[in-house]
Parts: C-alpha cells; structure tokens; sequence
C-alpha cells in the first residue's frame, strides 16, 4: 500500500485553546452536522457543504474541500468571509469549493437570520429537483413545506456569481429551496433548525419517490388541512425544531464513534 501523502492528511493539532469558546462551539456544532449527514445517507462523495456562522461575527466555517464528512473534525473547518477569501485553514493542500461560498455566502449575506445553511445532492432529492410537479404534500412530513418552499431554476454548476441574487430571491423568506435538476437547500436560525429542516424534506422526497414508483392514484388532503398542518410545523408554531432532537441525534454519534476508525468530531 502507498504512503499516504501528508499534505493530505487529517492529523492536525486542536484549535480548542486559540480560538473563542463561541467559534469552538460553532466548529463542534458544525462537524457533528457534517457526521450526521453521513449517519442517515445525505452524502455524495467529498461533494455539498454544510456553513455556519460564527456568533457575534461576520465569518463562516466550511469543510474543506477533499474530505469525507466521516472525517471532519472542529479543527479541520475553516473560517472564511462571505466572499469566500480564507481567513483560516489548516496546513494542507486542501482548499474549499467554489459553490460553498456562492450559494451559501450569498444567503448568508441577504439573511441576517440564517446561522447555517445545508445544501446536498442526494438520490431522492436530485430525482424530486427533475419533477415538473415539485415536491406533492402527501405525508405529513412533507406538509410542513406547503408554502414554505422556494425553487430555483438549474443554471449550471454553480460558480457564477451573478447566479446568487436569483438563488437568494427564490429562497425568499423560506428556510427550504429545491434547486431544480441539482439537489436540495435548508437554512435556519441555528444549525440544529436547519439540519431538522434537511431531514425531513429528505425524508419527503423519499417518500414522495416511493409512493409515485407504486403507480397507483395519490390521495392529498384539503387545502384547509395542508395550511393548518403547515402552520402547526413551523418553528415558531410550537418548538424550535431540531433543538431537542439534536442531543439524542449527539449521543448516537458519540456511541457510534468508539468502533469507526475516524476521528472523533470533537477534536
């Protein structure tokens, strides 16, 4: 077997003592998400990204571009501004994707109010994002996105920084948007919000993949009801969504990381 190349590597010593104890916070919050994306299948290669914001600043954290989400760590992220100049990496030859910081610095420079925004290319999502219907309110899960949910036309890979005023107008004031012929996007107040937000419309795309592929008619409830349903999902309807899941969702990944081989994400 061949040497691994150290300009490649993941060995880096933890930042936990040279950066603020609310950047440290926002790194762990933010490798954990990447770990769970992985945990529930929401991955495509060392492809997508995951920003947060660093509390009190205008600064994101991403993954740079070369690793699994498997092996992203606290230490590992960096810290750009929302033109995407990096501030801070690790030493490697890793550097970050260019579509990170146009889509996601793009929201996070029209929003105030997103901390953190996701965006993924899985099968479910990429096979709803090429349906002329859109994403159909079948289960409940996938009620909660009746009208509060964007779209955004396919443009090309996006690179081109003229794209974002359009990507940001179709997201709207929505905290969802699927991105036509490509994948899925959330965002929200915290990262906790947005990777709930994530998952359920994931898991409506699914759904909604199985029950076209069954081939039989689709029952959809009133209008009356989806509205009511919809309101009653929304995260200031009852409970921030994501907030209490997220330290059941924590535990797994800690009970997880004893037998995988990877680094944990705390380090």
């Amino acid at each position: 077997m061949g040497k691994i190349d150290s300009r490649y590597g993941t060995d880096w010593p933890s930042l936990r003592d040279q950066v603020s104890p609310e950047e440290w916070q926002a790194r762990l919050d933010l490798a954990a998400c990447y770990r769970l994306l992985d945990v529930y299948g929401m991955t495509d290669l060392i492809y997508n990204h995951v920003t947060l914001r660093i509390p009190g600043t205008e600064h994101l954290l991403i993954n740079l571009y070369g690793l699994l989400y498997k092996e992203i760590t606290a230490t590992s992220l960096a810290k750009i501004d929302v033109e995407g100049n990096i501030l801070w990496k690790p030493d490697t030859e890793y550097g970050i994707n260019r579509s990170g910081f146009v889509i996601h610095g793009a929201i996070h420079k029209a929003r105030p109010d997103v901390a953190a925004v996701l965006h993924t290319h899985t099968r479910a999502g990429m096979a709803v994002s090429t349906m002329k219907c859109g994403l159909l309110p079948l289960t409940q899960t996938t009620m909660r996105f009746v009208g509060h949910l964007g779209y955004h036309g396919y443009e090309g890979p996006v690179i081109d920084l003229t794209e974002r005023e359009r990507i940001v107008a179709d997201l709207g004031p929505h905290d969802a948007l699927i991105m036509q012929n490509h994948g899925l996007l959330t965002c929200g107040a915290s990262i906790q919000q947005a990777f709930n937000t994530m998952y359920q419309l994931e898991l409506a795309c699914q759904a909604q993949v199985d029950a076209m592929a069954a081939r039989t008619e689709l029952l959809i409830p009133s209008a009356e009801v989806l509205e009511k349903t919809a309101h009653l999902y929304q995260p200031g309807t009852r409970r921030p969504y994501g907030v209490l899941e997220w330290h059941a969702m924590l535990r797994r990944l800690e009970a997880e990381q004893k037998n995988s081989g990877y680094p944990p994400y705390w380090i």
